[in-house]
């Protein structure tokens, strides 16, 4: 090894005699490495003096400073939609009172992945919340080789399931929201969906079926979103022109529902006598709609909490397991 350049993680395995998955994994704080492993390694480090960043100093201080919130989505997305605020809101205050701070990884993946793994890679951060994951996303095979500790919020559509995750019972939140529809007597109930690749998606959707399947209802009358404005407006769109005969919709997001009232009413159909609709989230556009929408609670704070609390679990050592929390209609005057 040259004495002009610093070692690298390749040369503390070598001295350790491991592979460099799992001298990544121990300068990365992994709990669930071999200790035979894990003191083979820390030897190694503080022999060669490997020190490229944070993660391999905390072999020293044996303290832990940040974690990442992950979030792979444009910006005007995360700027945009209330959901990322209450969400970043509700882990600062659970890190409140401890050492760590909270460090904001996002961006686009088609632009910005390449960056964010090798921000990952670097162990500059001692664990991360994922919020808003989708199928495919390629990070998540990042953090599973990495094994840096993990919490999803919102369920992973991923093969590894050993991923802790906090969500909320989307499924049952869509069957409360169809249902609501059913009991106010209509009698061709369409759905605005949120993207089919996140289990938000994919959950809430099911649920709007179960209830129409108990009902006896047809469940053709679905149009496919994005959980933006612009996508729930023109899901509606099409929705009416497929289907013209539609006197309630369940649309999987507040931002979407709010979006598709005022494409109803520049259409002439007024809510809630002649389209009713309920949404998803009860979020602050929720109460700005006129008249106020009916809505499924989505506990925002409440996830972001809890997820925090189970990646300082992790950090500690500690088992955790997955968490779905409870939903319920909040009442409004669309439905």
């Amino acid at each position: 090894m040259s004495a002009r350049r610093p070692p690298t993680l390749e040369d503390v395995a070598a001295r350790a005699g491991v592979s460099r998955a799992t001298a990544s994994r121990v300068v990365n704080g992994d709990p669930r490495v071999r200790e035979s492993a894990r003191t083979s390694v820390t030897a190694a480090v503080a022999e060669l003096g490997y020190l490229p960043n944070r993660a391999a100093r905390s072999l020293v201080v044996r303290e832990p400073d940040s974690v990442a919130v992950l979030v792979q989505e444009p910006d005007e997305r995360i700027f945009a939609d209330p959901f990322f605020s209450g969400m970043l809101r509700g882990v600062s205050q659970r890190l409140a009172g401890t050492p760590l701070q909270m460090v904001l990884l996002m961006g686009e993946p088609e632009r910005d992945a390449e960056r964010m793994e090798r921000y990952l890679r670097a162990g500059h951060t001692d664990g991360v919340i994922v919020v808003s994951a989708h199928r495919g996303d390629g990070l998540v095979s990042v953090l599973t080789e990495t094994r840096l500790p993990t919490v999803f919020v919102g369920r992973p559509l991923t093969e590894d399931t050993s991923f802790a995750y906090v969500d909320v019972d989307n499924r049952d939140g869509g069957r409360l929201a169809a249902r609501r529809l059913i009991e106010r007597g209509c009698r061709r109930i369409g759905t605005v969906t949120g993207p089919t690749d996140m289990a938000a998606g994919i959950d809430r959707l099911a649920g709007w079926r179960d209830a129409l399947i108990e009902a006896g209802m047809p469940t053709d009358a679905v149009q496919h979103g994005d959980f933006t404005p612009q996508g729930g407006a023109e899901a509606v769109r099409r929705l009416l022109a497929a289907h013209p005969d539609v006197d309630g919709i369940f649309v999987a997001s507040d931002l979407m529902a709010a979006a598709a009232m005022a494409e109803l009413q520049a259409a002439g159909r007024r809510v809630p006598q002649d389209m009713a609709i309920v949404g998803f989230d009860a979020s602050t556009a929720a109460a700005m709609t006129r008249p106020p929408l009916t809505t499924v609670a989505n506990p925002v704070s409440q996830m972001a909490a809890r997820a925090t609390e189970l990646l300082l679990q992790l950090l500690r050592g500690e088992p955790v397991r997955p968490e779905v929390l409870p939903t319920r209609l909040v009442e409004g005057g669309t439905a």
